[in-house]
């Protein structure tokens, strides 16, 4: 499917000699490891992200989550260990050259220079993917009506709330046609209604969008919306993985009582 398909009518399969179609990703994380300063942050982590899935991975504030998703995407070097997409290395440039990857970060990472637009297009011009401007145009305004942003291409960032600029932040990502999109915190600093907003734009990406998905989080009520699974990191470790309802039913001490500490904090219940 992807973007590309999804669009309207002027962007077809020869528009754009690098925008081709996206193809979801199997990742494989074997015996990671990752320690700063002897202070040991990933502990032989293995994990496994199945093609086209949305895997959400929740652990304590500090637990690793976001290195972790640093080192999926390519940011960091493990100490050792491997992270292969589709059977290859991260690190390798052919998996560059056959995979596009996309990441949502928690500051939303908007430049506030920019309109909505100029953001959202940033990549489609400087790889001068397209020819013509009535073809980006198209892409900007499709997946700010994914995010359910329409109309909005013209604002600056600072006219914008923080739910808008991370849903601008996931159209940004989303016009780049991606295998895999990583979220880190999408709900962070959010309130309630925003992020219960932030959890509907990703759910809906998957009735618009073929991709794979991975999003940390220590919000577990996002967690049980979204995720198809759900992997808890503990203190280096991936302790647990399975559905959001195996989950909910764990019989491990260390899940039972992050999930139960956490439902109680975000204000006893699951909000989404």
């Amino acid at each position: 499917m992807g973007i590309r398909a999804e669009t309207t009518d002027g962007i077809k399969s020869d528009d754009g000699a690098n925008y081709r179609q996206n193809i979801p990703v199997g990742v494989k994380i074997i015996k990671l490891n990752k320690s700063f300063g002897g202070n040991y942050v990933l502990r032989d982590l293995y994990l496994e992200v199945i093609q086209g899935e949305t895997l959400v991975i929740i652990g304590k504030t500090g637990s690793g989550k976001s290195v972790l998703l640093r080192h999926i995407i390519g940011l960091e070097r493990p100490d050792s260990g491997e992270i292969l997409i589709n059977g290859m290395d991260v690190n390798d440039p052919e998996v560059r050259k056959k995979h596009r990857f996309a990441m949502v970060f928690q500051s939303s990472a908007l430049f506030n220079s920019l309109t909505v637009s100029e953001n959202i297009s940033l990549y489609l011009r400087e790889h001068r993917l397209f020819d013509d401007e009535s073809t980006i145009s198209q892409i900007v305004s499709h997946t700010l009506g994914i995010v359910g942003l329409e109309g909005k291409e013209n604002n600056m960032p600072s006219e914008l709330s923080g739910g808008m600029k991370k849903r601008v932040a996931i159209a940004r990502a989303l016009a780049i046609n991606p295998d895999l999109i990583l979220f880190d915190e999408p709900t962070s600093e959010l309130d309630p209604m925003m992020a219960q907003t932030i959890g509907e734009a990703i759910v809906n990406l998957r009735k618009h969008v073929e991709v794979t998905q991975i999003v940390v989080t220590h919000h577990v009520d996002l967690a049980f919306y979204i995720a198809d699974r759900i992997a808890v990191l503990d203190q280096g470790h991936i302790i647990e993985v399975g559905t959001p309802k195996e989950i909910d039913r764990s019989t491990n001490p260390l899940v039972t009582k992050f999930i139960t500490t956490q439902f109680e904090r975000e204000e006893g219940g699951r909000r989404l």
